[in-house]
């Protein structure tokens, strides 16, 4: 059996964090290893469970929203990915999740199986995002638009629209004929230089820069 992936789930309602404890652990390469109400909550423990991927909420009590959690997790944890699962899809609060770390966004209405999906392709350091944020990401386009960017080599963009298209190192390595390490070295070199924090800006950057079309990002 493939090695499991750990899952935190943090969202205020008990409901929704039962809901969804029992409908991932139906599946034998998903643990739920842990769930908060709060991302003050969910702090505390996120060290101890160390998980993969952490499902989170935009919006719960307190002093901390969701945006502030994928800030503070992702600050103690740089490796777990964040996916976000709220009822709100506005381009304001998308934005802001992305910027903060997300690197999947699934509204409450969606298929659970576009969440389920997510979360593998979050696992895997890959995006897959709600259809119904494909504004926000367009958006994001045009706000991008007049910030002066570092200009990559033609092996840079290369490597960066294989990464937007999801892509993982290995596979990238593969495709290329290199070592995974020299990929590693162009994404961090891409990174750096067009002043990215996370792929998932590297994908609204090759969208802006016409190295993808939207039609081919993970917008199921």
């Amino acid at each position: 059996m493939a090695e499991q992936i750990k899952v935190v789930l943090v969202d205020d309602h008990r409901i929704v964090r039962r809901g969804l404890l029992s409908f991932l652990n139906a599946f034998a390469d998903i643990q739920v290893v842990g769930d908060a109400s709060s991302g003050e909550e969910a702090l505390q423990h996120i060290e101890q469970w160390m998980p993969d991927v952490v499902v989170v909420d935009m919006l719960m009590p307190g002093g901390m929203d969701g945006i502030e959690t994928i800030r503070r997790i992702q600050l103690l944890l740089p490796h777990t990915r964040i996916v976000v699962l709220t009822s709100y899809a506005d381009d304001a609060r998308v934005l802001a999740a992305l910027r903060a770390g997300a690197i999947g966004y699934v509204r409450k209405e969606a298929d659970p199986e576009l969440l389920l999906s997510s979360i593998r392709a979050a696992a895997k350091g890959q995006s897959l995002l709600d259809p119904a944020i494909a504004g926000a990401l367009m958006q994001e386009l045009l706000l991008r638009g007049n910030k002066p960017q570092a200009e990559l080599t033609e092996r840079e963009q290369t490597v960066l629209r294989q990464l937007a298209l999801g892509r993982t190192n290995r596979e990238i390595a593969e495709a290329l004929t290199v070592t995974e390490e020299t990929i590693k070295t162009h994404v961090g070199n891409i990174l750096t230089k067009l002043q990215l924090a996370h792929r998932t800006q590297a994908v609204i950057y090759a969208l802006k820069k016409g190295l993808i079309s939207i039609d081919e990002i993970d917008l199921p």
